[in-house]
């Protein structure tokens, strides 16, 4: 069954969506990634606390451990986290050479986070750094361009002086999620309830880590190439592998629904959106209390409401589950925090990463917000583009003509310095559709 937005020819989104893609799970990513591309571009310093990562308030952004509390920048990681993790199944299911696909992405993405840390201001430099990434990570029918974009990269690499100790933090993590969840699903793939088993193990190390001398120690500060791989990324996997599920729900096809119960699954959509905004809000404010009677009424509403449509109970189930897990585990390790993340982090945003895919996926289906989830689909097709686009391209462009001036005078004002982030994250969802209507999609 294919679903095709109904928009105008020739307008931004008239890049056809094929449902065997979800267009849920993609606006989702593409949600997570403009988002964090805004995050990074408004002006610090002078806007509410609620606006940048809890434990970096204004005005001097000095990092805060013993915060809690999160914001909406606080789920731009996790939700992109989860989104990778539902894209594991949909990837692998039909692939036979599991094995070797997984450590190639691996090693692509870890040249990825050093390759383009060390690329960042240089002017022409960085442009020309964007350019061989094109040339790497688009298919094309011949390896000889893949070469030759590896092999220069690479000695630009050794010419500089690289240190491999110094790579993007963000891209390392996926680096390592994206291996060691797809073989966690590949080797659990038939059972599902031993892939839930996985992360109690993980849990129990981290506890047990905290005991000098124990083998748990051990293994928690063992690695071949530290910068490479942690045991400490694994902690992520709390994110990651309840994403499997939701990937594997998505091959779950969607019977024909009863009219009767479009108006309970609207309602639910609204829900599952309203947990999201409810619980940003009073978890940044400590309405602990408040938010927790808020979440289990609306949960146990939603669960009430709910009618027989498997692939959406699930969803349903999972994300009122680890939303009223997370929060339970709120009242530990100082409450909810990013930095350092916690439980009650991982579960949280896992629930409500869930939900929000829900939302979508109700929205979708009675045709509803179309070009919204449309748009922020086709920014989630091509991930790799959006998150380097800023800084590979468009700011030195903005450097080398002198527009960054524009941008600068921005950062005085409250809402100028959001509008500086909307419009530096609109020119960089620009370039992305661009690569997209062209189907020049970087994978790794």
């Amino acid at each position: 069954m294919k679903h095709k937005l109904p928009v105008k020819a020739g307008s931004l989104l008239s890049v056809q969506i094929d449902m065997k893609r979800s267009n849920s799970l993609d606006a989702l990513r593409g949600f997570a990634i403009l988002a964090m591309v805004l995050s990074s571009s408004i002006a610090f310093g002078i806007l509410p606390d609620w606006m940048y990562h809890a434990q970096t308030p204004p005005p001097s952004h000095k990092f805060n451990p013993e915060l809690p509390g999160i914001t909406w920048v606080d789920l731009v990681f996790p939700f992109f986290l989860f989104s990778m993790g539902a894209a594991i199944p949909l990837a692998l299911h039909t692939k036979k050479k599991v094995l070797g696909g997984l450590v190639q992405r691996f090693i692509l993405l870890i040249f990825f986070a050093v390759f383009t840390l060390h690329t960042r201001n240089l002017g022409f430099i960085s442009i020309g750094a964007f350019v061989l990434l094109c040339f790497l990570f688009i298919r094309v029918e011949s390896w000889i361009p893949k070469i030759i974009a590896l092999a220069t990269a690479v000695t630009f690499l050794i010419c500089k002086g690289v240190d491999i100790y110094k790579s993007d933090i963000i891209i390392l993590v996926l680096a390592n999620m994206a291996f060691f969840g797809g073989i966690t699903w590949w080797l659990t793939a038939k059972q599902p309830l031993l892939r839930l088993g996985v992360l109690p193990f993980i849990a129990a190390v981290f506890l047990a880590a905290e005991t000098p001398g124990s083998w748990a120690e051990i293994i928690y500060n063992w690695s071949p190439l530290p910068w490479m791989y942690k045991f400490y990324y694994l902690k992520y996997l709390f994110i990651i592998l309840p994403g499997t599920f939701a990937g594997e729900w998505l091959l779950l096809s969607v019977p024909e629904i009863p009219a009767w119960d479009k108006r309970k699954w609207m309602m639910i959509a609204a829900g599952a959106f309203l947990l999201v905004i409810v619980n940003v809000v009073c978890l940044f404010s400590r309405q602990v209390v408040l938010n927790l009677a808020l979440s289990v009424l609306i949960g146990t509403f939603m669960l009430v409401m709910a009618t027989k449509v498997q692939a959406w109970r699930n969803y349903l189930q999972a994300g009122v589950y680890l939303l009223w897990l997370g929060l339970c585990f709120d009242c530990t390790q100082g409450g909810i925090k990013k930095d350092p993340s916690n439980y009650s982090y991982y579960f949280v945003t896992g629930g409500l990463a869930f939900l929000t895919v829900l939302g979508f996926m109700v929205l979708e289906y009675y045709g509803y917000c179309k070009r919204i989830i449309g748009y922020l689909a086709i920014n989630g097709r091509n991930p790799m583009v959006a998150y380097v686009a800023g800084n590979l391209l468009l700011l030195p462009l903005l450097k080398l003509t002198g527009a960054i001036d524009l941008l600068s005078a921005m950062e005085h004002n409250v809402w100028l310095g959001v509008l500086r982030g909307l419009v530096f994250t609109g020119i960089v969802s620009l370039i992305t559709i661009f690569f997209v209507q062209r189907k020049w999609y970087w994978k790794t």
